[in-house]
């Protein structure tokens, strides 16, 4: 299944890309990074938008990220590889590696409950407006002290409770049972062996000028963004401290796909992934959780991975453990939309599995009177945006506003040089008619018409100025019989 994945990707992904410059233009978003690989081959790596909206500064591939709980799978990673060295056990407790903890109800916690989120652990602690910069991050004496003070929230295993001062606490695990401190260990056992450049625990201000700046949200339809600027998360850096790219953060998804060992057997990468929580609230479920990495279907995929979110920047991965597939998509700004362009790569890819062109072996052009790519663009008319995309070796009809990309689709088949056949089925639209096109000398389309004209984008905002006033006569008279 990955080879058929990785090949239909590929001839995807210029379209893929495409998507994700119309989503991030119409959600306002600042920039985006985005990759996506196939059994750890890069086969989409690009970035939109600008790293600093202070400077205009363009966002490469290159700028540096805040990845937050992206952390939380690093820091579990450490503590699964220190379980297969034997030199901790998930079923030990806090206490036996933090003696401060002495007489606190969370000294009795096991690491594997807190690697779970099932310690009951407060989340941030009892004050924790250093989220919002008000304040430094707590360091390892303050970290403690709350704890002590604030630390016990639920029993153990009594509520699924997301704590980052759990992962916190497990970073200073990981240094006593290495005498390193947290961020040369993950380096050493994480970073290192899959030759990452780009990726750290902590900020680095060595490093000021790679990072995209973080940026606030915006309120309102008239609100304007500000820049945030980055901090370092002292003792927090096991839950929310990683930075990385794109590109190499989809590159240690990759190695917990399953059948690669560089950092963990499958035996424990088994553990990490497995379902442990299903989050319910209200009666509604709000998510699922493993040892380390959230679990999520997108489609028929069953997913796992994380998100992240830091002052300024929103992110997140997902892994496909069996078929190799993994997206990662980062964001500089609070309202990010980190996880939403994800998901609908994810399933614009899925789309393109479906069609029968997306085969093993590349298919035979289908024969007709044009290439397919002489029929693909985006065109606009008064109520929207849309796309003919190929994808998967056939042709379907896309709105690349909409949230959710694969929701209100349609197959189209050629009827002729400047015809394309919309699906004959049920809908709402105009299924069962046809897409017609018109073009110039040269052969580029001036226009598109499914009952309504829709234009190539440039040409449609030149035009909808004088399409904002009724135009006398613009329809001929309807034709009455007799």
């Amino acid at each position: 299944m990955s080879h058929r994945t990785a090949q239909t990707v590929r001839a995807a992904a210029p379209y893929l890309w495409s998507w994700v410059e119309q989503q991030a233009s119409y959600r306002r978003a600042t920039g985006v990074q985005v990759a996506v690989r196939v059994d750890g081959e890069l086969l989409l790596d690009a970035a939109w938008g600008v790293a600093d909206v202070t400077t205009g500064e363009p966002l490469t591939t290159d700028h540096l990220f805040r990845i937050a709980s992206h952390s939380k799978t690093f820091t579990a990673t450490a503590v699964m590889q220190l379980a297969e060295q034997g030199r901790l056990r998930l079923d030990d407790t806090l206490g036996a590696y933090v003696p401060e903890l002495a007489g606190s109800p969370l000294a009795s916690r096991t690491l594997r409950e807190v690697l779970g989120h099932q310690a009951g652990v407060v989340r941030d602690g009892d004050r924790a407006d250093f989220w919002q910069l008000d304040g430094p991050f707590p360091d390892r004496e303050a970290l403690l002290a709350d704890v002590l003070a604030h630390g016990e929230v639920y029993g153990p295993n009594e509520h699924f409770k997301y704590s980052n001062v759990g992962y916190s606490l497990l970073g200073l695990v990981i240094e006593e049972v290495t005498g390193l401190s947290y961020a040369e260990h993950l380096h050493r056992a994480v970073v290192e062996p899959l030759g990452l450049t780009r990726t750290g625990a902590e900020y680095d201000p060595a490093r000021a000028s790679e990072y995209a700046a973080g940026h606030t949200g915006l309120l309102d339809a008239d609100d304007r963004r500000e820049r945030i600027e980055h901090v370092d998360t002292r003792a927090m850096a096991a839950a929310t401290g990683f930075f990385s790219t794109a590109s190499e953060l989809s590159a240690y998804g990759s190695a917990h796909v399953l059948g690669d060992e560089r950092l963990l057997t499958d035996a424990s990468k088994r553990v990490m992934q497995r379902l442990e929580s299903v989050v319910t609230a209200y009666g509604t479920e709000i998510g699922r959780y493993g040892v380390g990495m959230d679990r999520n279907t997108i489609g028929d995929r069953e997913v796992v991975g994380h998100s992240g979110g830091y002052p300024g920047h929103i992110t997140r991965t997902y892994v496909d453990p069996e078929d190799g597939l993994v997206v990662s998509v980062l964001t500089n700004a609070v309202d990010g939309p980190a996880d939403p362009i994800a998901v609908g790569l994810i399933k614009l890819i899925d789309l393109a599995l479906k069609a029968p062109g997306a085969a093993e072996e590349p298919a035979e052009p289908a024969p007709g009177p044009r290439p397919l790519a002489d029929y693909t663009g985006r065109f606009a008319n008064l109520w929207g945006v849309m796309d003919v995309a190929e994808l998967g070796g056939r042709l379907v009809l896309l709105r690349p506003a909409a949230p959710d990309p694969v929701a209100a689709y349609e197959e189209l088949t050629v009827a002729g040089p400047d015809a394309l056949q919309i699906h004959r089925g049920p809908g709402f639209g105009t299924v069962g008619e046809r897409l017609t096109y018109e073009r110039d000398a040269d052969g580029s389309v001036t226009s598109v018409r499914a009952a309504m004209t829709s234009w190539p984008v440039a040409e449609f905002r030149a035009r909808r100025s004088a399409m904002t006033v009724r135009r006398p006569g613009a329809l001929p008279a309807p034709t009455v019989s007799a």
